[in-house]
């Protein structure tokens, strides 16, 4: 079988194929290292796609963690294309391949920040978010500013030379580039910045060298071909090869280390970049212009280009209503009756609150005069502004995000001078509806004569309207619109495979043999992602499309743009949640063509990766544009399978949950006094499901204490405390997050009472993880009439002392019978952080404290009252950068430890160095994952607020290495 645009000889299940495909494994194995090597069907599959349309299964996933194994795997490859990837975020197919896809996502991703902020030297699997928290400590950030910079990397923006909404040409990765360290196909690998790099590259490669420099000489001596490619890169333009570097740099090593920025891996491996920054301008006035229609937008664009805007970002009819429809819509965005009508997203950024208030007060005679339906004003107020950007970098997604089941988002980027955007928007448009695209929506980088514009299709050709040819048809005729207008067919997503057989028409067959030229020099072999970039074959951009056929209610408007995967505790170790989500498809795929042997493999290998080790945390969620959260997905498959004793097991003990509790307190301060402990619990998992018998280890804590704090009143009470069973199970340090609440409930001069028969009672968050409905609702049974009683129907809020038991009793409620729904839930960091924290007196604060925000923190929107309490007992707040969900999510810490190590690791590496007085975070299971994570013993915030306002207490020490 063809697995969604695959080729049929790299099918998992071709048996023909297994002898090379071990084969290819061994060698590559030998010459990297065997870990690195995959060929499992999952494995290959996982990331046969991107957030193209393209889909390609390759024959081996490599994950390389440095240049010397790239270097040996080229070497290795024998023939066989390499394609490189990181974000996956590409969006022309250059990101898929049959051949050997190179993970280098997962190992370089360091940041090295140099002179000050001005230079930042970063390995190409670092997030573009990633790389400006770090600089945003210095005031400043990378150039290139990408919808997709939460998931995109910098390796993968470079690659493209992609660019965003401000940068235009002046401070895209081509302007900014320093250096780059490379690895060629030879095995060659050179430091453009060292001294002498050039005469290393002459001395190292020299047919590469003297080529260039004889590229170099002709483009310059012509002047026919010099006035052609200074037209061409005018605009923002990422065809072909960036044939600028020749007339704007002479060194040959330099002019290599350009080519290589837009090259989308086809030339050599970026394993290190060093860029140049920019400053960034915090000080920003934004509004959102609608006119009535884009004749009249574009009318005003060249007075908008001259005032200074920083930004000024199209929307058109079909992206209006798209945002009309969020949540967090402006009202008056809302309130408009949108027809024909298009905006512009405009801001003015500086460096102080002056000199944007210069730039607004300037351009505000211009806006003043406009043809405007709606708002003038440009606002300085950051939730206005984070609303307004918000719905400008979701668009994409969210559109793709609500096409029909079964058909593929289609994203073109083209640039045309700025006089020429509004015929060319007005072509486009009669193209849409020449050929019946009615959705069709339009928006991008008006300044820059830069647009996007999305369709969507069905490309399997199973309908009636041949979608595949549709499509081919469609960009024939848009490639004679954007030509005809002096364009490029790609501004800033890259060639890809999308648009490599147009590349020879837009740039003519001369400068297309230069391009030919300098892709044998470097790629003699051509093993770097053949098709990419230069195809000579008409047809290559209908070929390998990808399908995405239904599969379930909960992921099916996924449109694979990764933005899910940096936020993934899992992304290290097995699967992400959108590859969860294409295995789904794929096994769909092979569902539908018979295949009963890929199914079986797959779904056998994909209840560890893709089920057992999603922490279901909801991160995901919060990352995705169309607010998809796989754990949805995967809880339900858990409650699918066959539980047998152990779902019964689970009900009885939603029962009779205070014994529970206390047996499991109790086995751990056993099992830290008994040895042997680890290795019963290990041989226990070997015997019995590992998905039920939990791993002990040295580093969990005994058990807890008493679950109902001291302090607590039974009647006229101003709030209910519904403490944590992970306190009584999990034991601390000091007095529990339960009790340090009730105490400083007590200081502000607050009464708070407990539901009757608390030890018995749980927020859920343990059966609805697992899936387990029966075990749920019988506690919900117990647990919402209790709260209702307590808190006198809904009178005084329930406060919960741990933020995932929090957002367990919110689910529970809004699950629940409709008489509960008066119940208010409140996590107890953001009630001390509003009712209690101003009536306290720290007398002596910390130095320093490690915060560890969490997920179900993040999710419930704590961030800002947990840093403000950390803030008010310590002078030093550090958040790792790089922090992230621990993965101990209730009990898949102990049930699968391989989980949080993984999903630790950057945190831990980063916080080695740090020496603090106290590790706090706001969950107890979550304490426990960074504990064994660092070694240092983490408790909540509250616990140490509580140690720190009492009237006396021993000195503050620091925390000791368990």
């Amino acid at each position: 079988m063809t697995l969604t645009g695959s080729p049929a000889e790299t099918s998992p299940t071709d048996p023909a194929g297994r002898p090379a495909l071990l084969a290819l494994h061994d060698r590559l194995a030998a010459a990297v290292r065997p870990a690195a090597v995959a060929t499992r069907a999952i494995d290959r599959l996982r990331m046969a796609h991107d957030a193209s349309h393209f889909a390609r299964t390759p024959a081996a996933v490599v994950t390389v963690s440095s240049a010397a194994e790239v270097a040996a795997l080229f070497r290795a490859a024998g023939g066989v294309p390499v394609t490189f990837r990181s974000g996956g975020t590409s969006l022309s197919g250059q990101g898929v391949t049959d051949g050997i896809l190179v993970d280098v996502r997962r190992h370089f991703r360091d940041v090295e920040i140099l002179d000050g902020g001005e230079r930042v030297r970063v390995g190409p699997g670092a997030t573009v978010r990633s790389v400006n928290t770090r600089l945003a400590r210095y005031g400043r950030m990378l150039g290139p500013d990408p919808a997709s910079e939460v998931a995109c990397t910098l390796g993968g923006v470079v690659a493209n030379n992609s660019s965003g909404m401000a940068c235009g040409t002046a401070a895209n990765s081509y302007a900014l580039l320093d250096s780059v360290e490379l690895v060629l196909p030879s095995g060659t690998t050179l430091d453009t910045g060292a001294p002498g790099a050039d005469d290393e590259l002459r001395a190292r490669e020299p047919r590469l060298w003297a080529g260039l420099a004889r590229l170099r000489d002709r483009l310059r001596g012509d002047t026919a071909l010099r006035t052609e490619i200074e037209r061409q890169f005018a605009l923002k333009n990422t065809m072909g090869y960036g044939l600028n570097s020749f007339l704007d740099h002479h060194d040959p090593v330099q002019i290599l280390a350009r080519l290589l920025v837009g090259s989308e891996g086809t030339l050599a491996f970026l394993a290190s970049i060093t860029m140049r920054t920019v400053p960034v301008l915090a000080h920003t006035r934004t509004g959102l212009l609608v006119f009535d229609d884009l004749a009249a937008a574009n009318r005003a664009l060249p007075g908008l280009v001259d005032s200074g805007a920083a930004t000024i970002e199209l929307l058109d009819a079909t992206s209006l209503r798209v945002g009309q429809g969020d949540t967090d819509a402006d009202p008056r965005l809302r309130a408009l009756t949108v027809d024909e009508h298009a905006a512009f997203l405009v801001e003015y950024r500086g460096h102080t609150a002056d000199e944007v208030t210069q730039l607004a007060g300037d351009a505000s005679g211009l806006i003043s005069g406009l043809p405007l339906r709606g708002p003038r004003e440009l606002s300085a107020d950051p939730v206005a502004k984070a609303g307004l950007w918000k719905l400008r970098k979701a668009l994409y997604a969210k559109v793709a995000g609500a096409r029909p089941p079964g058909t593929a988002a289609l994203l073109e980027d083209v640039a045309v001078p700025v006089p020429d955007l509004l015929a060319t928007c007005e072509g486009l448009i009669a193209l849409f509806a020449k050929h019946d695209y009615d959705h069709a929506v339009i928006f991008g980088h008006a300044k820059d004569g830069n647009v996007h514009f999305m369709l969507t299709e069905t490309l399997d050709d199973s309908g009636t309207a041949g979608g595949r040819d549709r499509f081919g048809r469609f960009t024939d005729d848009m490639v004679d619109l954007v030509l005809a207008h002096g364009g490029t067919l790609k501004a800033e997503h890259g060639t890809g495979r999308m648009m490599s057989p147009f590349v020879r028409r837009q740039y003519g067959d001369e400068l297309y043999e230069v391009m030919q030229e300098i892709k044998r020099l470097c790629d003699p072999q051509r093993i770097l992602s053949p098709g990419v970039v230069l195809d000579d074959d008409p047809t290559a951009h209908l070929a390998g499309l990808k399908t995405a056929p239904a599969v379930e209610s909960e992921v099916d408007r996924c449109v694979e743009c990764g933005f899910c995967e940096p936020v993934c505790p899992s992304r290290d170790l097995t699967t992400t949640p959108r590859q969860r989500i294409v295995l789904r498809r794929e096994m769909a795929a092979a569902r539908a063509a018979g295949d009963d042997a890929v199914l079986a493999e797959l779904e056998a290998d994909y209840a560890y990766d893709g089920v057992d080790t999603c922490a279901v945390d909801g991160m995901c969620g919060t990352a995705c544009p169309v607010l998809i959260n796989t754990g949805d997905l995967v809880r339900r498959l858990r409650g699918e399978r066959d539980h047998g004793p152990a779902g019964a097991g689970w009900t009885l003990a939603a029962k009779h949950w205070g014994a529970t509790t206390r047996a499991a307190g109790l086995a751990l301060t056993v099992a830290k006094t008994v040895p042997g402990a680890g290795p019963a619990s290990a041989a226990l998992r070997r015997v019995a499901d590992p998905e039920q018998v939990p791993q002990w280890s040295p580093d969990l804590p005994r058990g807890g204490g008493r679950r109902v704090p001291g302090g607590l009143v039974s009647t006229d009470a101003d709030l209910v405390l519904f403490s944590s069973c992970t306190g009584a199970m999990f034991g601390s340090a000091g007095p529990g997050a339960g009790e340090a609440f009730s105490r400083l409930c007590g200081r502000a001069g607050l009464r708070a009472s407990a539901p009757a028969g608390l030890g018995s009672l749980c927020c859920g968050t343990p059966w609805k993880s697992k899936g387990l409905h029966d075990g749920f609702a019988a506690m919900a049974e117990r647990v919402l009439p209790a709260l209702w009683t307590t808190s006198r129907g809904g009178a005084v809020p329930v406060v919960s002392d741990a933020s995932s038991c929090t957002e367990g009793l919110r689910v529970m409620v809004a699950s629940g019978p409709e008489r509960y729904r008066g119940l208010r839930v409140l996590d107890a960091v953001a009630f001390t952080a509003e009712r209690i924290l101003p009536t306290l007196t720290v007398p002596a604060r910390l130095a320093r404290l490690v915060l560890h925000p969490t997920c179900s923190a993040t999710q419930l929107g704590l961030l800002d009252p947990l840093r403000r309490l950390a803030a008010a007992v310590a002078d030093d707040v550090v958040v790792p950068d790089s922090w992230n969900c621990c993965g101990f999510a209730g009990d898949r810490g102990m049930l699968h430890p391989e989980l949080t190590a993984a999903a630790t690791a950057g945190q831990a590496w980063e916080l080695a160095g740090v020496d603090a007085d106290a590790h706090a975070s706001c969950n107890r299971t979550c304490e426990l994952g960074m504990s064994r994570a660092t070694g240092r013993d983490y408790e909540h915030v509250l616990e140490v607020l509580e140690r720190l306002t009492r009237a006396a207490r021993p000195a503050v020490t620091g925390t000791t290495p368990h």
